[in-house]
Formats: C-alpha cells, structure tokens, sequence
C-alpha cells in the first residue's frame, strides 16, 4: 500500500547559521506547524486545509500548469483563466494573421461563441501526491552507481507509465534533495482551452527587452482563457458542443487594494532553481556556462530582430522565439553579475567548511569536496564546447531539425530496421519539419548560422573544433577570420538543402537513401560539428553527470542530517509550490528607495509613439489624460496601480501564478523578477529579491476601458 506523505517539512539554508521561514518554494502538501504558523504571522487567514485538501476544495484546485511551463489560475464557476501574455503568446500568435494580429490589436470575445480554440494546448490540474522513495531506490539497486544519473529519468518514466495505467491520470515521479527523496504527482490534463481575451502586445510587452527584469515596471503581463469539458465533466479534446469547465474551486478577485506590508502568497510551478549548488558549480557558471550563453544568444537575437522589424509577418513568426530566447539572454547575463556582487562562491565555500567540520569522522563524508571538485576540474576544459553545440550550432533552427535525420540514418544502415519502425520515423519527421517550417525565418537563419559558424572557430580550442570541416570551408570559400566566408558558406548551404525545398523533401522522405541525406550540406554541416562532439567529448559530460549526482546525493543527505527536525524545503522543479512574504518596498542601492506601485502614469512618462517599446494604445493615452478610471482606482494615489512587488520566493514557471492575500482572494499575476536578485536561482537575496507582480486592477481596466469585455468582468467574483 502506498503511504502518503506525512506532515512533515521544513526549511534549509545553505547558509547553516541562519535560517528564514518565509524563505523557499514550499510544497504545500507538507506545510508543518513552523512554516504555517510563520504565514499566519505574517496575515495568512486561512487554514491549512484551506490552503491544500485531497478530498475537501481548496486553493490547489484553482491552479494548473499552463501549457508546458507556466501557471494558470481559476478566476470563475465557467472555467475562465488567468495567466501572462507570454504564456500565452504562442497560441495568440497561431491564432493570428496579417489581417487579424492579435498580437498587434488584441482580442475580446464578447461572448464564449466567439472564444478561440487553441490545438494543443492544455492545462493539468494536481490531484495527489505520494512518497514512494523506498519504491524507487528499490528499483535503482540494480544499476550501477555511476549510471543512476543517466538512467534515473528512465526508471521514473517506466515507473510513472505504470502507476498510470487504467487511472485515466497522468503520473509523473519527480526526485528532490538530490535523489534524497522521490514523490509521485498525479495530475488530470484538459485539452480544450481557449482564448477569451488578450491585450495588444503595446500593454502586455510594454517596455520589452529594455524593461525586462527591471523595477520601476508598467507591463500588462496578462491573457485569458477558458477550460471546456465534455457533457458529462469528463476531459475530452476540443469539440462544439463541450461546455465550459467546473471547477472545485475559483478565486475570488479583489479590487479593494494593497498596501506596502500587505500579506502575499504565490502558488505555481516553478520549474528549476539550484540553491544547493556548490562553490565548484558557481563557478563553472560564472566563469564558463553563462557567458557563453549570452554571448551566443545575443548574435541570434540581433539577426532575429533584424527581419522582425522588418515585416509584421515575420514578427508573428518568430515573436515567440524571439521573446523566449531574449528572456533568458538578460536573466544569464545579470545573473552572473549579481552573484559575483553577493560573493556567493565565498558564501558557498564557508558553507562547505562547516559541512566539512560537522563530517569529520563520519568515513561516508571523507573528501568528498575534493572530489567534487576533481570532477569539475576533469570537465571543465569541455564545458564552453558544448555550450557552443546546444546554444550555438543547434541554435540554428536548419541545423537543429535536420539532426532529427540521425535516426533515419542509423535505421537506413541497419539491414534488420523493420519496415514499420522506418514508416513510423518517416511521419514523425515529417511532422516535425512541418513544425520547423512553420517558424522558419530563412533570412534571420542564414545569418545565425553564418554567425555562429564563425564563433565556434574563434572561441573553442583548436583541438576540439571539427577539423575537417573547418579545412573544406578554407579551402572552398576563403579565410576562416573573414566574415564573407562564413556568409558565402551559409548561403550555399540555405540554397541547396533538400531540408527547405518541399519537392525535394518530398521525394527524398518517400523513399529515403543515405547517400542523398550523406549529400545534403545542411545534414553534412550539422553532424560535422554533433558527431565531433558525441566521438570525442561527450563521454567527458557522462562521466561528470554519473560523478556529480552521487557526490551531490551524498552532500544533500548530510545537509537533511544536519537539520533534522527543522524546517527544509527542496529545489523548484515544476512541482506544485507555494510561497509567502509581503507586498515590499526596497532600496536597491544607496540613496535609492522603490515604491511598492507603479501607476498608469508611469506609463504616460515612458510612452514613446511608434517605439517597438514603448508606444502604447491611443485609446490607453485617451483614458489616462480623462483620469477614465472606474472602480479600478487606487483611491490613495489617485491612479490605477499597473504592477506591484512582493518579496515571495519564486523562479521560471511562476510565469502567470496567482498572487493571493490574506483571505485567499486574488489580487495580481506575478510575471518577473528584479534585476538586481537575479542570482536567486542559487542564492536569494531576501533584502534585494522582489517578484513584479501585475495589478489585476490594471488587469480589469485593461478589459473594461479598453476592450470592453465587460462579460468578462461580470463574470467574475470582484470582492470591493
């Protein structure tokens, strides 16, 4: 029989001398008596049976993971939704056309006839969650201990698959405190959403990159849609006649306001953070991973921007990829700059120390930071190479489909591949080239992979480049420093793919044969480059992943012995989480102070008619020069409050959480972070993080004013 997780929780620092309970992203199953009675100190007035219930509603059954990460909530008893605009932004833009740009002009319905079916979209909603620890370590005896980190997503898989059968739920087994501990969530998914309503992109991206994790902010950092059922409450794919969902519980939505102090709780799923990491980790972060990353990212943003500014087309395009690879550039970029300014490779080496001098003379714990960091030293010399692959190489969108083709060649070599085996990698590849078709900007590419091309050969060592490659490109297009070489190369290849000729495709997936596929310079140029790597240097990674993982089980489980009986939460990894803290000023720096609120005229100050960033709606400017504000008012400021901060604990896949009060009434979205905490993915900094937090006040102005959906709004619970 399998146990459910007890009461048990707690919370730890990596900073052993001091601990924080409103720090963490709790799972909220677990809430203990410490944790909880730290939220109702701070204004929670909820029970915790209010806040988490198997059986009973609570607040978990108005939450769902949006998509493929990022959180929604349950805003009516008509399944309506709240969530970001860059959650949503891939459905807006596959809804919209030149002559119908959502993305551009917004979109209302005024009714649910006129709501817009969104393929492929889901949500999932947590039903139970079970310990099953002593079940998976059981079926990890088996493998080799140097093997577990590459095969443990298999066993989990396989074991999830059959937990799942015959339920009519998804099962998904998630690990925690390094393999310390393994939970199993249970979810139900629902495959009819759609789109109700969305700002213009002018609201919901205003400031773009340049305000991006930034504070002071005005972003309308929202959209909305509505879950269906079938006739009989069950899950079911779109269909006409689906009714609009039921849910066991909804928020009510508060426009009563708040104050600096107020009480605030965030549920969602946030997907990854690294607070245990060690000072060998930070710096291979520092020093390698992230620069790499920013500096790669920033060569693909600036030729995608060259062609979306170009042609709104291709804006809806590539928007989405654009805004999705951007996001990340900043937060890498700023993160290393804040963790050196925190000094937090220092902090985590005093950490070790006192790990170190509470393990001396327990034999399981000797040497082990020596040979964390023997194994960071064995991998560093690669590191940068394979960054330069993933965010590089494969960062071209025809580079990075046609190594999808490795298969179909593995499978075309072996005389004994089944027919039905080679028909099925067929269809699947078609699909997936109708898929890159689809967001295939051949301008904006040719120039990433003339680009990218050249870094490689600039920045990673001479003896780890493809060297045959990089000799046919000297011999047959010019100097390998000059960038006419490159740009000649991309050229040829971009016109003379079979990849992006759909004749040629055609004939060649209808009956497909290596020496065609051997040919193409696309396929040539991309295995050139993976094949290097996979021959001779991913064997180097596979060692340190094997290595890390068991010295890094070994760590987490004298960190949970050292504070047994305390307070200890896990790391973000798209589980269902809960954090609390306060609606919060701060001071960035010296002489600085930050409000808590930024009003609609912050907006007026930073409007700039026609900016990619900063233009905004005529009929916006119209409704703040009339002071046209509603009951959406703040009457203490005389101005409708646009964003807020907070001081919760959040990351990545928070995108779109409900930001709660003290009653369990909603009263904003939480969308980003501060620039300034941008290395709390490893360590927060509790004076300096803030979560940028939409009103949802703005929200419903937005709706009301703007778009006139007043539908929308009737149909909500607005608590005055």
């Amino acid at each position: 029989m399998k146990k459910i997780v007890s009461l048990f929780t707690v919370i730890f620092l990596l900073n052993f001398s001091v601990l924080r309970a409103d720090e963490g992203m709790w799972l909220v199953q677990l809430l203990g008596e410490q944790v909880y009675g730290d939220m109702v100190k701070k204004g929670l007035k909820l029970t915790k049976e209010q806040l988490y219930s198997i059986n009973g509603k609570s607040i978990k059954d108005a939450i769902v993971l949006f998509g493929s990460g990022c959180t929604a909530e349950i805003v009516s008893k008509e399944g309506l939704m709240f969530t970001n605009h860059h959650c949503g932004y891939d459905n807006i833009a596959s809804a919209s056309t030149v002559e119908h740009n959502y993305l551009r002009d917004g979109f209302w319905a005024k009714s649910k006839q006129e709501e817009i079916a969104c393929p492929g979209l889901s949500v999932q909603f947590l039903i139970k969650i079970e310990d099953v620890t002593d079940k998976v370590n059981e079926a990890l005896k088996t493998i080799k201990p140097n093997e577990i980190a590459l095969k443990l997503f298999g066993v989990l898989g396989e074991m999830s698959a059959k937990a799942a059968e015959g339920t009519g739920y998804e099962v998904r087994i998630s690990s925690f405190f390094k393999g310390n501990q393994f939970l199993q969530f249970t979810y139900q998914r629902y495959k009819d959403v759609r789109l109700v309503g969305v700002p213009p992109e002018s609201i919901g991206k205003f400031g773009g990159d340049t305000d991006n994790w930034e504070w002071p902010r005005h972003t309308g950092d929202f959209s909305i849609f509505r879950l269906y059922m079938s006739k009989e409450g069950k899950p079911a794919e779109y269909a006409a006649d689906n009714v609009p969902f039921i849910p066991k519980h909804f928020l009510p939505v508060s426009i009563k306001g708040i104050n600096d102090g107020d009480y605030s709780m965030i549920y969602g799923y946030p997907g990854g953070t690294s607070r245990y990491e060690t000072s060998y980790g930070v710096k291979l972060k520092i020093d390698i991973d992230n620069p790499s990353i920013v500096n790669l990212r920033d060569a693909r943003l600036k030729c995608m921007l060259t062609e979306m500014v170009k042609d709104p087309a291709v804006k809806i395009q590539i928007g989405s990829s654009y805004a999705g690879i951007a996001n990340y550039w900043k937060f890498f970029d700023g993160e290393v700059k804040q963790l050196i300014k925190l000094n937090v490779v220092a902090q985590k080496e005093k950490d070790e120390a006192t790990f170190e001098a509470w393990a001396k003379g327990k034999p399981e714990y000797d040497n082990l930071f020596k040979n964390i960091k023997a194994v960071y030293d064995n991998w560093r010399p690669y590191a940068k190479h394979r960054m330069y692959i993933n965010e590089g190489i494969l960062g071209s969108p025809l580079l990075s489909f046609a190594t999808n083709l490795k298969t179909l060649e593995t499978q075309l070599q072996n005389a004994s591949t089944k027919p039905e085996d080679l028909e099925k990698t067929k269809q699947t590849l078609k699909a997936s080239r109708d898929r890159f078709f689809k967001g295939e900007n051949i301008a904006s590419d040719k120039n990433i992979l003339a680009i990218v091309l050249k870094m490689f050969y600039m920045d990673i060592d001479a003896s780890e480049r493809p060297q045959a490659f990089y000799t046919a490109l000297k011999t047959n297009y010019g100097a390998l420093e000059n960038n006419e070489t490159y740009s000649k190369f991309s050229a040829t290849i971009f016109d003379n793919t079979i990849l992006l000729d759909a004749g040629k495709w055609e004939a060649f997936i209808a009956k497909p044969d290596t020496a065609t596929l051997h040919k193409d310079p696309a396929y040539k140029t991309a295995m050139a480059f993976v094949n290097n790597y996979n021959d001779n240097y991913s064997k180097f990674y596979t060692e340190f992943i094997g290595a890390n993982y068991l010295l890094n089980h070994t760590y987490l489980k004298g960190v949970l012995e050292i504070n047994k009986n305390k307070p200890v939460y896990p790391d973000a990894n798209q589980t269902m989480r809960v954090s609390y803290g306060n609606v919060k000023s701060y001071v960035p720096r010296d002489g600085v102070k930050y409000d808590y609120i930024c009003t609609l005229n912050g907006i007026k100050e930073k409007y700039k008619p026609g900016d990619i960033e900063f233009d905004a709606p005529a009929k916006l400017m119209e409704l703040i020069d009339k002071k046209d504000y509603g009951q959406y008012i703040d009457k203490k400021v005389g101005d409708v409050v646009v964003n807020f901060i907070t001081n919760n604990d959040i990351t990545g896949g928070n995108s779109g959480s409900p930001v709660i009060n003290g009653n369990g009434e909603l009263i904003g979205l939480c969308f980003d972070g501060n620039y300034e905490a941008l290395g709390h993915k490893i360590a927060l900094d509790k004076a300096l993080t803030r979560t940028i937090c939409l009103d949802v006040r703005f929200m419903l102005f937005v709706v009301d004013k703007l778009g006139g959906a007043t539908n929308i709004i009737n149909e909500l619970n607005l608590i005055k």
